[in-house]
């Protein structure tokens, strides 16, 4: 032993450690993969040692490859050997990895819950600290649910170190555990007035964090939280505290005015700004929920708004920030408070942070009123000038926008202002906002019905500008003003006064050049001027001048004619046609006018965003029926599947329409597209602009160039927005000398009042009376419209389950669960309505889960040898059912063994509520009066030559028994794994002793090489067997059958990879027929699911196709088709033999149904 050790050692002192891999890899940056490959492949060979320093240096490493980026998901079972070492520094790099790289999927996660649960009670408190460092990492629901007691007990641990960790925990296992919090509470509420503060500040950390989801389940704890704050000096205790008031505030608004006080001291007295600006937004808080009951706030507001402006004008920028975060909050309540500090808002918009700038300009969004909306515009649109960058100069023109046209256009006095803004931003090059501009020309144009001439004028102007505007033909470019100008030109023509020259202005050569949605707009709206012209000319006589536009229409249009666009082209010829028949028409001196303006009569409303949502059914209308009848099931559908399994070739017949005639569809066409260019809100689809140049000889020669202005563009013509603010301030005043006047006449008491009133200038918005009289269009909503749907939580929401009741008295049922060792009596008992539920010391794997009985028979006595058998399993079978049948959606878990993936499978396109019979994977092995053996065989899909047999050991006497060994002969192909350095012939120990009554678990690990045929191990279980009388040696042979099905996983497939794989030819076939079964289809489906492993990929009545994969990748696909009493199964394999075996064991299974 001693050379042994010493020979380890000097092997130690050649091992790369952390840093000769790190080196290493620094060394090779050529070849760095290469590199680390090798050292992978050196660190599989260290973690095969038997020395456990050995196993933690090679963990050690590969925790640094898992930050790197690398799986190391295959040495989990290592991670979790390194965790049980005794050594403290080896057991703490098993965690740490174990924290890394564990996660819910892992599927050795459960054998650490033994592990765990022994370090949780070591008398070192580093082993505890480090074990619930690392649980807080990786803790699952099974693991939550299984510790939860015992975390629960370290929180009356002796250590404050230990209290503190086990607090902080708690967390994590309420999130995955919600059963827990109830039970737990209590003892989290004491820890609260622990002697230690970073206990009680890990407690005020839990409980704030609880109480951010579900306010309202921690109101009874304000007293004990008031006391804290009165009497803390920890800031960060402090600052969760003021948090938690300021959430619960809002469901009890006495609770604020006892905060009022005590909150605004602490604003006085604290140097700290995170305490002082969680202190303002909790005083903020307090006063929206006292809004009505307590007038006399505004010293507090005042003295909040005052340290917010202290924190702005610092010079730390995230203070800066947080105080324009908070001002907003108070703007919204108290806006008048806030807009006294304007200039320092304005200031901000010339920080160098852009976020300082945007926070800024939400704040001014929220500021506006109709006295100062002029001037805080005027200040934009000279930052939109000096504004460096486009995204912020985009944003500038965004929140102008949004300011301007907020509730409604509810602060514009002036909307020749407005026009005149809108125009001024189509100076901006480079923008990518131009829809927005062009979006709110329109809807001013069409909803304020006073202002209609004055935006035709100033869009006439635009259009016959648009060389200046048309450079930048990108995309939601400037551009997209022209769309918006040649639509309120067209359908507004009769405000134009030159609409000669704006038709002319729209018919240049240069419009070819926009994208083709606006030449679209242009194409139609020359329609409708064109229409207003012939009109007028026809009115005064002047026919010739009438046959002067009918020409020059006929002479410009060919080129939008011969345009890219479909859109443009479809229309231009239509319309190039119906102008050439008015020309016809007018040679024979017909007056058309009339009939042509008819063709754009009426006028347009806008349409409400949401108007087709509110639109209530109509009774007796069943949105969810047929409109015609469903496709009946025929015979060619049933037939459709037994062609995949013999060498046919697939004739796919697509069901052809009716066809339409041509006629119909044109004209169908014609309608629809004649609508959609009516409606200026209607989104057309058009492919990317494309540069377009014109056909004129010699034009296309001419180079184009980007010019790039260094200064805003100046259209000629056009109105200078301040003019209008120097107007609006004499009409204001003007107003204002006529109020006084009136006022002067009323009675002489109330001039008092009066004087005050002027010398405070306190104008109200209700006194500032429009330019003109507005006429605003609402927007149409349909009849009967119904309210807004509000929107539904998250349903995946893990605080949604936390929403618990704390206050109620703790029922029995509701007891955290304690580990105990089961009753054996008590499950023999054939009247027991529900059998006891054992907490077991070892679970190695996820599929031990359904050891846990909960199938209930209410009214059926089972044989004993079945219930036993059937205890092991999960009792989550019939819920899953029912929760499938409700929302018919396909469960995500790949457990294979499972139940749940049982009825998933079966559920796949039935609607069939029928509970599936109890059903265990877990067969018998051997008994005698002693001991009971069942066990079960679990494949592994990543390793190809190995199966876990798990064997459930109960103790059936009244006896202890102890030193049990498990030997299996091995065969040629089939070998159990044993421990370094033994032989073949000897046995493995089972890890465990039973006392009476108990049954545990052990695993065994097999390697095989083919899997192709089923095989039998003869076995024996030797054991001693103690009680009073003395000890006596007993053994129990067994023989371990290895089925086909044993070697299969479930795994999921889709139905277009299981096509794939059928029509690749390189399957095997062979088909099955058994008689007489009786069985429902979901039944027989659930039953060769789970005892041998498959999955449901389509079922179709009693038809369903099927898949599964083995652990050496051999695909096996089924065709199952049930008959009146009879089933037959085709089957498709890689491997013929091992096809016709799982045949040959399926005939087995069904033959007993």
């Amino acid at each position: 032993m001693a050379l042994k050790m010493v020979k380890g050692s000097i092997d130690r002192m050649f091992d790369k450690n952390l840093q000769d891999l790190v080196r290493g890899i620094r060394n090779h940056k050529e070849d760095e993969a290469k590199y680390i490959s090798q050292c992978i492949d050196e660190i599989k060979q260290e973690l095969k040692q038997d020395n456990i320093a050995v196993k933690a240096n090679a963990v050690c490493k590969l925790t640094y490859l898992q930050m790197l980026g690398y799986d190391i998901s295959w040495a989990a079972f290592n991670i979790i050997e390194v965790m049980s070492a005794s050594k403290f520094t080896f057991k703490r790099i098993g965690y740490l990895a174990a924290s890394q790289c564990f996660h819910e999927g892992t599927d050795v996660i459960m054998l650490t819950t033994n592990q765990i649960r022994k370090d949780l009670s070591s008398p070192n408190q580093y082993d505890t600290g480090v074990a619930l460092t690392g649980l807080s990492c990786f803790v699952t629901p099974d693991l939550a649910r299984d510790l939860a007691n015992d975390i629960m007990t370290l929180m009356s641990h002796t250590k404050p170190y230990i209290r503190k960790k086990a607090v902080l925990i708690m967390y994590k296992v309420f999130l995955k555990y919600p059963e827990s919090l109830r039970p737990a509470f209590p003892r989290l509420k004491e820890k609260l007035e622990d002697p230690d503060p970073g206990v009680q500040s890990a407690a005020v950390n839990v409980i704030c964090e609880l109480a951010r989801r579900n306010p309202k389940n921690y109101l009874s704890l304000a007293p004990l939280f008031f006391k804290l704050m009165t009497s803390s000096t920890n800031n960060w205790v402090l600052i969760k505290i003021i948090k938690l008031f300021g959430a619960l505030t809002p469901l009890e608004p006495r609770l604020g005015k006892k905060l009022i006080e005590p909150l605004t001291n602490l604003i006085h007295s604290t140097s700290a700004m995170s305490l002082l600006y969680e202190c303002v937004n909790t005083v903020i808080a307090v006063l929206i929920s006292l809004s009505s009951g307590m007038p006399n706030h505004s010293a507090s507001i005042q003295l909040c708004v005052q340290k917010l402006r202290i924190l702005i004008e610092d010079s730390d920028q995230n203070l800066k920030y947080l105080g324009l975060l908070a001002m907003s909050k108070i703007l919204k309540t108290h806006p008048k408070s806030v807009q006294s500090h304007k200039d320092l808002i304005l200031q901000c918009l010339d920080d160098k942070d852009e976020s300082i700038r945007l926070r800024a300009l939400d704040l001014l969004y929220g500021m506006v009123s109709k006295k100062n909306l002029m001037e805080i515009v005027k200040k934009l649109m000279i930052h939109v000038d000096k504004a460096e960058g486009t995204t912020y100069r985009d944003e500038l023109l965004t929140k102008i926008i949004d300011i301007c046209s907020q509730s409604n256009y509810q602060y514009i006095t002036n909307f020749e202002w407005y026009i005149s803004i809108l125009v001024e931003l189509t100076r901006l090059e480079g923008t990518r906002h131009g829809h927005l501009i062009a979006a709110q020309m329109l809807d001013v144009a069409i909803r304020v019905k006073a202002i209609r001439k004055f935006a035709v004028s100033q869009m006439a102007m635009l259009l016959d500008n648009a060389h200046l505007i048309a450079s930048n033909t990108q995309r939601n470019g400037i551009c997209e003003v022209l769309y918006a100008a040649a639509w309120i030109c067209g359908e507004f023509s009769e405000h134009l006064e030159e609409a000669n020259q704006t038709l002319e202005a729209m018919l240049r050569p240069k419009v070819t050049t926009l994208p083709g949605h606006i030449q679209a707009v242009y194409v139609q709206n020359m329609v409708k001027l064109y229409a207003s012209i012939l009109q007028q000319k026809e009115q005064s006589g002047e026919k010739e001048a009438a046959q002067e536009i009918t020409q020059l229409m006929i002479e410009r249009l060919p080129q939008f004619v011969q345009s890219a666009d479909l859109e443009v082209q479809e229309r231009a010829s239509c319309i190039l046609q119906l102008i050439k028949y008015i020309q016809k028409l007018q040679i024979k001196e017909v007056p058309v006018a009339e009939e042509v303006i008819a063709l754009f009569a009426g006028e347009l409303n806008p349409v409400a965003p949401k108007a087709q949502k509110k639109v209530p059914v109509p009774e007796g209308l069943d949105l969810d029926a047929w409109i015609n009848e469903p496709p009946s099931d025929s015979e060619s559908e049933d037939e459709k599947p037994k062609t995949i399994f013999h060498d046919e070739e697939q004739k796919h017949s697509r069901h052809r329409q009716p066809e339409i005639d041509e006629e119909e569809m044109a004209r169908r066409r014609e309608a629809r597209k004649q609508e959609q260019a009516n409606n200026p809100f209607y989104i057309k689809s058009s492919p990317s602009p494309q540069k377009r140049y014109q056909d004129t000889p010699g034009v296309e020669h001419i180079p184009v160039v980007q010019i790039d202005l260094s200064v805003p563009l100046k259209v000629p013509g056009m109105p200078m927005s301040d003019q209008y603010v120097k107007l609006e301030e004499e009409r204001r005043h003007k107003q204002k000398l006529e109020k006084d006047k009136k006022k002067k006449k009323q009675k002489k008491e109330k001039r008092g009042k009066h004087h005050r009133h002027n010398s405070l200038h306190t104008e109200s918005e209700e006194d500032i009376a429009p330019a003109h009289h507005v006429d605003i269009i609402t927007e149409e909503m349909p009849e009967n419209a119904l309210p807004s749907d509000e929107d539904d939580k998250d349903p995946n929401d893990p605080y949604k389950a936390l929403d618990i009741d704390l206050d109620k008295p703790l029922a029995d049922s509701e007891k955290l669960p304690v580990q105990r060792h089961r009753n054996v009596e008590t499950l023999k008992s054939p009247d027991s309505e529900a059998p006891l539920v054992e907490k077991k010391s070892k679970k190695p794997k996820k599929k031990e889960k359904k050891h846990k009985e909960k199938e209930r028979d209410k009214g059926k006595k089972k044989e004993k040898e079945k219930k036993k058998s059937s205890k092991h399993k999960k009792k989550k079978h019939k819920k899953e059912k029912e929760e499938k049948s409700k929302d018919k959606k396909k469960s995500k878990k790949k457990s294979h063994h499972s139940e749940e993936e049982t009825a998933e499978s079966v559920q796949n396109g039935t609607l069939d509520d029928e509970p599936l019979p109890p059903m265990s994977s877990y067969c018998l092995l051997a008994e005698n009066p002693y001991i009971k053996m069942t066990y079960d065989i679990q494949g592994n899909l990543q390793n190809d030559s190995q199966v876990t047999v798990s064997v459930i050991f109960e103790n059936k006497s009244t006896s202890f028994l102890k030193s049990m060994e498990l030997n299996v002969l091995d065969s040629l192909n089939t070998k159990m794994l044993r421990p370094e350095g033994s032989s073949v012939h000897d046995g493995i120990p089972v890890p465990f002793q039973l006392p009476p009554g108990i049954s545990n678990e052990a695993q065994f690990v097999f390697t095989l090489q083919s899997i192709v045929m089923a095989q039998k191990l003869k076995g024996t279980l030797s054991f001693i067997v103690k009680n009073d009388e003395g000890s006596t040696h007993e053994k129990l042979d067994f023989k371990l059958h290895f089925s086909c099905a044993s070697y299969l996983i479930t795994t999921p497939c889709y139905s277009d990879a299981f096509a794939k794989l059928l029509e690749s030819g390189d399957l095997h076939m062979s088909s099955i027929k058994v008689d007489g079964i009786s069985i429902s289809f979901q039944h027989l489906l659930a039953k060769i699911c789970f005892h041998h492993h498959f999955s449901v990929v389509e079922r179709v009545d009693s038809c369903a196709s099927m898949y599964s994969r083995s652990i050496q990748g051999h695909h096996v696909c089924l065709l199952v088709k049930k008959g009146e009493n009879s089933v037959s199964i085709d089957g498709k394999c890689s491997d013929s033999t091992l096809l016709s075996n799982l045949l040959d064991e399926m005939k087995e299974t069904l033959s007993k149904c």
